[in-house]
């Protein structure tokens, strides 16, 4: 019989249904899982090697769980995931505030209805999308809220007196009954409403203003915290700990690749952004990189971490920042410039936590800085080193491109210069070519201007070139030259 002909306790008995744990339910489903083959945690990148074996591991040990780890690592996002180890629907007994299993009730309402109508007790069905509840620890929840409290109203509507426990009124964790439950930041949860937490973990029971009710809740509970909080705003208190089974430690993407995957799959972009520009492959691991290097900067206080959500935001950013000059300029189509990264500014500066050397220095300025260091990194991938000290007359691969700049005086690279005067400027620059067809001959077509602009920022980098920021845009010089025009 189908579950959704199913809706009495009678039919559901005939039908030879039977209930499980939800731990049970978790482990049952994750072992055909593994199994088959088949990832429990698809969209999450970075964790195949590390996390989730971990969490599988939680899961068949049916423990409760706190991923420990720093903003922005996903603990939130694998305890969503969770829900698709869940079966596709359980019943319950209708009307139940606390999803009571049919064939197991435990609240007075549930027990109550099957003694009066037996295998005539209706029934629904919950999809696992309802089963899974959360809430943000902070300062201001109350036992009541979670745990729950006696309502006067209940009380005077029902002329019940408030020795009657049918005048409680169930806060969130009873009516995730048969659910995940996730807490997260549960260091910011006072201790006092952590100590309230512990018998519903060990042993299913809980109390409500003096009311002692033998209700063995079927819960998977999965806490996140951030190892910061322990100091800075509170901690777990030491038996709470001692009654979550697994303890998890995330982490950030470990590679420039695995970080990519990310950006791209949470980047908020439509079709027309996405067609209208192109973003050159060095681009994307250099926006990864920034957040690399964040996370080694002096500047940046790297306890607090560095968000996977920077990069997100910051590759938004880029792009929209080459989606407005091409609308200005009236065209339908762009290709990506490294000036376009200061468009990336504000994604930085929101969301890193700065030392007293990084306030001294500015956001702004430790943002760019970041850029820099993130393009110092990378060049040497692509062109020969830069050596720091150099022997007197001794030609190296950048010397003609240097005495172009000396010969020249430099150029002016407006922002929103179009495409064909931006090509035009950089084309002129000959050494440019001449770098790219020799170390990079197999670059691509729409790729070469973007590799033309990463030379000059890096040569920038390794004090070859100035480059200085004018009302709309920038000026490239000899660095002889910029220094004698500023005497």
């Amino acid at each position: 019989m189908k579950i959704e002909n199913i809706n009495t306790l009678g039919e559901l008995k005939a039908a030879g249904y039977k209930s499980l744990p939800i731990k049970e339910e978790l482990r049952n489903n994750l072992r055909e899982k593994i199994k088959s083959g088949k990832s429990a945690f698809e969209g999450v990148h970075g964790f195949e090697n590390t996390v989730i074996p971990e969490l599988e591991r939680a899961i068949l040990s049916r423990h409760n769980i706190n991923l420990l780890g720093l903003r922005g690592q996903a603990k939130t996002r694998l305890a969503r995931k969770m829900v698709e180890l869940l079966d596709e629907y359980i019943p319950f007994v209708t009307g139940s505030e606390i999803n009571d299993d049919p064939l197991n009730p435990i609240s007075r309402f549930a027990k109550d209805l099957i003694a009066i109508n037996g295998d005539a007790t209706p029934i629904s069905w919950l999809h696992r999308s309802d089963r899974f509840s959360e809430k943000l620890a902070t300062p201001d929840v109350t036992v009541a809220d979670l745990i729950g409290d006696v309502d006067p109203i209940k009380a005077a509507n029902l002329k019940l007196s408030y020795a009657d426990d049918r005048v409680i009124h169930f806060g969130m964790i009873p009516r995730a009954n048969r659910c995940i439950f996730v807490i997260n930041e549960l260091p910011d949860l006072q201790a006092r409403i952590q100590v309230a937490l512990f018998n519903i973990l060990q042993e299913g029971d809980i109390q409500i203003r003096g009311f002692k009710l033998r209700m063995p809740l079927d819960m998977q509970f999965v806490f996140t915290a951030n190892p910061e909080d322990y100091t800075n705003r509170g901690s777990i208190v030491t038996p709470l700990k001692d009654r979550i089974g697994s303890q998890i430690l995330t982490h950030y993407p470990e590679t420039i690749k695995t970080a990519r995957t990310i950006t791209e799959q949470e980047a908020k972009l439509d079709a027309v952004q996405s067609d209208m520009v192109y973003v050159p492959s060095l681009a994307k691991d250099l926006l990864e990189q920034i957040g690399f290097e964040a996370r080694e900067s002096e500047y940046i206080d790297n306890k607090s971490g560095v968000s996977a959500r920077m990069s997100i935001t910051a590759y938004e950013n880029l792009l929209s920042t080459a989606e407005r000059r091409a609308l200005k300029a009236g065209v339908d189509k762009t290709t990506l410039r490294l000036s376009d990264f200061m468009g990336i500014i504000p994604a930085i500066t929101g969301k890193v936590e700065l030392v007293y050397e990084g306030e001294q220095e500015g956001a702004a300025a430790v943002a760019q800085n970041l850029l820099g260091s993130a393009i110092h990194t990378f060049f040497p991938a692509y062109f020969p080193k830069i050596e720091k000290l150099e022997k007197p007359n001794e030609k190296t691969p950048y010397t003609d491109l240097i005495e172009w700049f000396f010969a020249e005086s430099g150029f002016e690279l407006l922002d929103d210069a179009t495409d064909e005067e931006y090509q035009r400027i950089l084309g002129a620059i000959v050494p440019l070519e001449i770098l790219i067809k020799k170390y990079q001959p197999e670059l691509a077509k729409e790729d070469k201007f973007f590799m033309k602009e990463f030379i000059l920022w890096a040569l920038v980098e390794y004090n070859k070139l100035s480059k200085d920021r004018i009302s709309e845009g920038y000026q490239f010089k000899d660095i002889y030259g910029s220094y004698i025009s500023k005497l």
